[in-house]
């Protein structure tokens, strides 16, 4: 099927030649008959430069452009150039020639018009060549656009892939030691048949949910990311007991704003993880502020100055999707003092 495919295409193309070149005798034929009678010796004359000019046309379209002037190889493109422009003068000269001893008998009078002047000629046979060399450069320089835009396609395409990589990859970096925290902290409660278990079991299903499934989403609801904060929050307060102080702010932040799943909850768990007790208790401060298409998120936590947390992995992690999903959109600080570790980020979805 191929080959017969590729026979058809050749067949095709050599048609086509014919035909261009049929065309191009008919000009001939037609341009050297202005001022003579005989249309015999006019066809001989042109049929005699027929090959000069198919010769120099081929010379220029399958050697001199696609091998030197394409590959931007300009001093061998102009050095062939003018080989090949003095060869076809000279074999112009000769068809000059052969129009004068064949076909006018030597008589200079006789010979026919058109074929007198050798600049007449030669401008003639270099406007062929010049018409199908510009359609040669139109073609090879529209393959060659479309082989970029293919490949500059392949690379966005690689680009995006690995991006979605690195996005799923840090995703699933939220630390696995609040898990299994909570499972021991539910294996206590069944143990104790506490009636806060069956609440505690929920909020840790619904948790594990929105990690597990609703991350694949390109966007959720800002109230849903705010919704499982207060789950992760419920359920560490029931591991701490009395020892954890949380103060939760929601300012106008509505159903109609989306953002990427998973993007606070991270810093939520972060300050539970490397948060400090301090004076009997573990202080945590959020806050959401939503206002303009903007949001304005604050977390603060005691800290003790050691734990240096923020050169912790998460963090990095952090803000590497921050990078990759919101670049030039937010503003990121983080603070550091001896009691308080402390996070300020400002979102903008207007471009988003």
């Amino acid at each position: 099927m191929r080959k017969t495919q590729f026979i058809l295409k050749k067949l095709g193309h050599t048609v086509l030649h014919l035909l261009f070149w049929c065309g191009v005798l008919f000009f001939y034929s037609y341009l050297f008959a202005i001022g003579s009678s005989d249309f015999n010796d006019v066809l001989a004359f042109s049929l005699f430069l027929m090959p000069i000019t198919i010769a120099t046309t081929y010379v220029s379209i399958y050697k001199l452009i696609p091998e030197y002037f394409m590959t931007k190889q300009y001093f061998r493109f102009i050095l062939y150039s003018i080989y090949t422009l003095i060869i076809s003068s000279y074999l112009v000269m000769v068809s000059i020639f052969f129009s004068l001893i064949h076909l006018s008998g030597f008589e200079y009078s006789e010979m026919n018009p058109g074929t007198k002047n050798i600049f007449f000629v030669l401008s003639s046979v270099y406007l062929v060549v010049f018409i199908v060399s510009a359609f040669k450069l139109l073609k090879l320089n529209l393959k060659q656009s479309k082989r970029t835009s293919e490949l500059e396609t392949k690379i966005l395409e690689a680009q995006l892939k690995l991006k979605e990589q690195e996005l799923n990859y840090l995703k699933m970096q939220i630390h696995p030691h609040f898990l299994f925290n909570t499972l021991n902290t539910m294996y206590g409660f069944a143990l104790k048949k506490a009636d806060d278990t069956p609440e505690m079991i929920l909020k840790l299903s619904n948790l594990l949910d929105y990690l597990l499934y609703q991350v694949d989403k390109p966007l959720v609801p800002l109230t849903d990311e705010i919704n499982h904060i207060k789950d992760y929050i419920s359920l560490e307060q029931m591991r701490f007991n009395d020892t954890l102080d949380v103060n939760f702010v929601n300012e106008d932040c509505s159903e109609n704003i989306e953002v990427a799943p998973m993007l606070f909850l991270p810093f939520v768990e972060n300050s539970f993880k490397h948060g400090k007790i301090v004076d009997g208790k573990l202080s945590i401060d959020i806050s959401f502020k939503c206002k303009n298409n903007s949001i304005h998120f604050s977390i603060k936590n005691s800290h003790s100055k050691s734990s240096s947390t923020k050169s912790g992995i998460g963090l990095e992690n952090i803000k590497k999707r921050l990078e990759l999903l919101y670049k030039n959109l937010y503003d990121l600080d983080i603070i550091e003092n001896v009691n308080l570790f402390e996070v300020q980020l400002k979102l903008s979805l207007t471009n988003v």
